[in-house]
């Protein structure tokens, strides 16, 4: 029910994402009247009364509206009838909702979204946190990493994924202290082997895919997501456009119109939606709200590899390994005159 055109869109995506996985099931949660037209055999209605607004306070959408579409959805998840659950709707009612009914994964503190930036390699650089959490700590960021990394394992298919963290620069000695620690904390972890930590990296490295992936708090990374999707559209309006002024102006266009084109393709938000809300006991993806039926697919499909590889196992066992690492790094931190 959720996003800027609700079951439209998603109904559509639903229908292309059944035809493509022949041994996947959907249940579509929403009011009856909006989906009574869907009908497949691998597809059942389960019927809501509320639906959560974009613009709903979080204590509406997570006291108030307990019938609401996306509770029910993430209700599924928690009983076990549903091994994955995505939504269009309001991002800050999705988290709350899905951490309040689901709770966090053992040894983690706080979830985080993680979603794929497009690079200038044609590929998606994976980056969290992307808005759940504006203040982090040295092992808030810490945690991200270990996460991050298990969910680029599964979906990218990479074994030993590499570890950025966002800096101001590559230099150990650049960052304030909260980053100066998270290093830290990754170095170890890439002593012992339980993560592929490349070091410190900058704003460019997202679109040059230095690493596979970038760890930051989710006040920077929500800003370089903002600015990434305003490049996109950029792009678009100018592809658009190029064609409406003087002779000149079109011969140029003709001219450069494939490698904008090509650019377009490679920086396209909508080939690298859905985000993982990770470090919650179940599988949720975050579509974008303005996202259109390619675009919810692709969340759909994301959501489907995440449950198809057992994501959650191998957040769980990577944060299990990792348990020692966290709890010197705390230990340490306690320990510590600035912490007195």
């Amino acid at each position: 029910m959720g996003g800027d055109h609700g079951p439209r869109v998603t109904l559509a995506a639903c229908r292309t994402f059944l035809d493509q996985h022949p041994d996947a099931r959907l249940i579509l949660v929403g009011l009856p009247e909006a989906l009574s037209d869907f009908a497949h055999p691998r597809a059942e209605i389960v019927a809501a009364s509320e639906v959560v607004a974009m613009d709903d306070p979080i204590e509406v959408a997570l006291r108030r509206k307990k019938d609401s579409s996306m509770r029910l959805a993430i209700e599924q998840v928690k009983n076990g009838r549903a091994q994955a659950a995505v939504s269009a709707g309001n991002t800050g009612a999705l988290m709350a909702i899905a951490r309040y009914v689901l709770k966090t994964l053992d040894g983690i503190d706080r979830p985080a979204i993680a979603g794929r930036m497009p690079n200038f390699r044609g590929g998606g650089t994976t980056m969290l946190d992307l808005g759940a959490n504006v203040d982090c700590s040295p092992e808030h960021l810490f945690q991200f990493a270990v996460m991050g990394s298990a969910l680029v394992s599964v979906l990218d298919n990479v074994e030993s994924p590499s570890v950025g963290l966002l800096n101001i620069g590559e230099e150990e000695i650049k960052g304030n202290e909260v980053i100066k620690k998270a290093s830290e904390l990754l170095r170890s972890a890439a002593k012992s082997g339980d993560l592929n930590f490349y070091g410190n990296v900058e704003g460019t490295d997202i679109y040059h895919h230095t690493v596979d992936l970038i760890v930051c708090d989710g006040f920077v990374g929500n800003v370089a997501l903002k600015a990434s999707e305003g490049l996109a559209f950029k792009i678009s309006d100018t592809l658009k456009n190029s064609f409406k002024r003087n002779i000149f102006t079109k011969i140029a266009a003709i001219v450069a119109y494939p490698v904008l084109s090509s650019f377009k393709n490679q920086v396209d938000h909508r080939r690298y939606n859905g985000a993982a809300l990770l470090g919650l006991n179940g599988i949720v993806f975050k579509s974008h709200g303005s996202a259109d039926e390619l675009a919810f697919g692709t969340a759909l499909n994301r959501a489907y590899d995440a449950a198809h590889h057992n994501l959650l196992d191998r957040v769980r066992a990577r944060i299990a390994h990792v348990a020692p690492l966290l709890a010197a790094g705390a230990s340490s931190a306690d320990a510590s005159p600035a912490s007195h």
